[in-house]
């Protein structure tokens, strides 16, 4: 946050707990009352950091370390009464906050110890009072709200700057996690690749057999590789729907085309030509069934059987995809939606997250239901397209 925007942020507090020129001249007037016993208020703050071990444990350059602390909080308990409170006031206050994020000290010891320091002041300024209880409770009501004031900025940009390093750890994270999950991904065609080309590099007198066996090796890995680079590509960059009655079952057929189910693995369909049709992007529902028949794929390396079914249930039309492969532990049906989480040991684990986005911004939504050893269910749930209205 800009220190221009700072100073409008702290305006605005002002106004919301009726701070106004009374307030500043109560407040300088208390100054030369509180200042003999600001030194001893000091001490008492620091000597009770020492007996709280997660607050002490930010304090580690021994006692003069803490002289100079004592310092800065003596600079900043009379900067409170200096009458002052301008754009540099509030900029000395937010980098209290900032401060105590980057030593790692919990906001609510700053929150205890400003109670404790309010404490003291009050209970000094009722003993050196020599004019009216009325004077009196107005001061203290001018001192606790100039302290709420200070301790709203400090919470202001404790917040902002734990939320902001959180956000940049867990980026620093996520970039890990992309980064290792694509080396994987990429590294296996690149051997194959790098041992095809080796090969056809100093074989002597290969047959043509053998070089069109290596050329179609390199063809199919690189064809991996720019899948793995296309997946991340269409889930950074998810193009907006376009939404319009489309048939399920083309785009079904369409998508068992570009992903055949593979030896072993029988397949059923039943998709009844009197289904209405979705109201979906056509391109983005090959893609959602395209992943789902991949993953049931995936799941029955032994073979087994790829059932595709549809059906109208509550005005939506459902799609489900079973397998009878290895299925998934009940610990993970939580987590396999969620972008690089994956349950194989090779994927990028952003397949169903690309399908889940795609089904959140349809208006669809995705039910799994699995079960170890006999297979899974991932049930496709879509709107139907709004009959269209004979022609009189």
């Amino acid at each position: 946050m800009g220190f221009e925007r700072l100073s409008e942020r702290y305006r605005e507090l002002q106004a919301y707990v009726g701070w106004d020129e009374e307030d500043v001249r109560r407040i300088v007037a208390c100054a030369p009352r509180l200042e003999p016993y600001l030194p001893a208020l000091i001490d008492d703050f620091y000597a009770e950091i020492e007996c709280h071990p997660d607050a002490r444990k930010v304090i580690t350059g021994g006692p003069q370390q803490i002289e100079r602390l004592k310092a800065t909080l003596l600079r900043w308990v009379r900067d409170l009464f200096g009458g002052s409170y301008d754009e540099a006031y509030v900029e000395g206050r937010w980098r209290v906050g900032w401060r105590h994020v980057e030593i790692g000290l919990d906001q609510v010891f700053t929150n205890v110890a400003l109670s404790r320091l309010r404490a003291g002041m009050c209970t000094a300024l009722q003993e050196t009072w020599h004019g009216s209880p009325r004077e009196l409770a107005e001061s203290v009501r001018s001192l606790n709200k100039l302290l709420d004031l200070d301790l709203a900025i400090i919470e202001d940009a404790y917040q902002a700057e734990y939320v902001g390093r959180l956000q940049r750890t867990e980026r620093l994270a996520t970039l890990g996690q992309v980064a290792g999950g694509v080396a994987h991904e990429l590294r296996n065609p690149l051997n194959v690749v790098k041992t095809s080309v080796y090969y056809l590099l100093n074989a002597r007198n290969p047959t043509p057999e053998k070089r069109a066996e290596h050329l179609l090796r390199i063809e199919r890995q690189v064809e991996l590789a720019d899948g793995v680079i296309t997946t991340l590509s269409n889930f950074a960059k998810m193009p907006v729907a376009t939404m319009r009655p489309t048939p399920v079952e083309p785009c079904v057929r369409e998508a068992l085309e570009a992903s055949p189910p593979g030896n072993g693995i029988r397949l059923a369909l039943d998709l009844p030509v009197s289904l209405p049709q979705a109201l979906a992007d056509g391109n983005q529902l090959r893609i959602v069934f395209g992943n789902l028949i991949r993953n049931a794929r995936d799941a029955m390396a032994q073979g087994g059987q790829l059932s595709i079914s549809a059906s109208q249930v509550d005005g939506m039309l459902e799609v489900a995809i079973a397998d009878t492969g290895v299925g998934i532990p009940e610990a993970d049906l939580f987590q396999i939606l969620e972008p690089l989480y994956s349950t194989k040991a090779r994927g990028l684990g952003l397949g169903l997250a690309i399908v889940r986005a795609i089904l959140d911004k349809s208006g669809g939504s995705l039910r799994v239901e699995s079960e170890l050893g006999r297979g899974s269910v991932f049930t496709v749930r879509l709107m139907a397209a709004p009959a269209e209205k004979e022609s009189e």
